[in-house]
């Protein structure tokens, strides 16, 4: 009896590194806002759960959201670095010194929706055509539909934009609000809502997807649909730690990275649109316009001096610009 018991003990001993090995290796996602928003729904759970359902006992992704890992979004590229967190969502916008080539997919009057603003941005990513990126894995590069002005003050016309204060999410979007004659007040996002609420903004630039996940569209009741800058966001990790992993937890993050997870966004976000578009337009209680022909030709006229003299500042953004018309042009014949 005494020799079977003994048997089992070292059987069970041997086995323990087997049990050990056969625990995934665990990554903290660090998200900034609620998981019940509609970024967080097109952009982190699609990868979440794709990596989580096929990484069994090789990896599984903890996310923590409404900024428990990392709430203030111009900290979170270095919070990575410092091994604060594995992979985050991060807006580049909210650090441009340390992502400078951004402001070419900011630039205002360039793309028509958010296919298009994403594709471009993931192949230009793809291709490492921007700059600030090398010590990170690009998981992911999304871009939001071009974003639209909503007030709690009457908005009907670009006469009515000036003296008005609005969040904007970059310093592109920043100049483009201030040539159209309103005040730019730089926020991130999660603060944008406190904002409006105290008055310090009479509203957002932000994009429709957006317009409800931290409360902005029960803040505003007037909604000018005038399109002006996308807003690059990002799923980053850092490269060392990417390179570190066992190769297959590498090849399962790049299997839903990319293409995979920019497809995804599109389609959540796309419906998400329509369906938002819907809810304003139905309510009696606001009042949604779009430019006037003259609105419009005006607008476009200030979004192209925006975008020439951004591109005459140096021969590295007049290559960017060109580089980014051609991969639209591209996609807009093979679409």
């Amino acid at each position: 009896m005494l020799t079977r018991v003994l048997r089992l003990v070292v059987m069970g001993l041997a086995l323990l590194p087997l049990a050990a090995a056969a625990e995934p290796i665990t990554l903290k996602l660090s998200f900034f806002t609620s998981d019940r928003s509609v970024i967080y729904l097109a952009a982190i759970k699609p990868f979440v759960d794709a990596v989580n359902r096929d990484g069994s006992g090789v990896l599984h992704i903890d996310v923590y959201p409404s900024g428990t890992l990392g709430r203030v979004q111009s900290e979170l590229p270095q919070l990575l670095l410092n091994g604060g967190a594995d992979i985050a969502f991060v807006v580049p916008g909210q650090t441009p010194d340390r992502f400078a080539d951004e402001a070419a997919i900011e630039l205002p009057g360039l793309f028509r929706d958010v296919r298009e603003a994403t594709s471009v941005y993931t192949r230009m990513m793809a291709a490492g055509a921007l700059r600030g990126y090398d010590d990170f894995f690009v998981i992911a590069a999304f871009a939001t539909d071009p974003e639209t002005f909503h007030s709690r003050k009457r908005l009907t016309s670009l006469a009515e934009l000036k003296g008005q204060k609005f969040r904007t999410n970059n310093p592109t979007s920043s100049e483009t609000v201030k040539a159209l004659g309103a005040l730019p007040i730089l926020l991130a996002l999660n603060d944008t809502n406190p904002a409006i609420g105290s008055g310090a903004v009479d509203g957002a630039c932000v994009a429709l997807a957006q317009l409800f996940d931290v409360g902005i569209g029960r803040l505003t009741s007037n909604h000018f649909l005038l399109p002006t800058t996308s807003a690059p966001l990002t799923l980053l990790m850092p490269r060392k730690l990417f390179d570190s992993l066992p190769g297959n937890a590498r090849d399962l993050i790049v299997k839903y990275s990319g293409d995979w997870a920019a497809a995804r966004y599109i389609e959540t976000v796309e419906e998400n649109d329509k369906e938002v578009l819907r809810q304003i337009q139905g309510d009696p209680r606001r009042v949604v316009a779009y430019p006037s022909a003259e609105d419009l030709k005006t607008a476009q006229a200030t979004f192209k001096s925006i975008r020439d003299t951004w591109a005459a500042a140096s021969p590295r953004n007049a290559a960017l610009l060109a580089r980014l018309d051609a991969e639209l042009a591209k996609l807009r014949a093979d679409k």
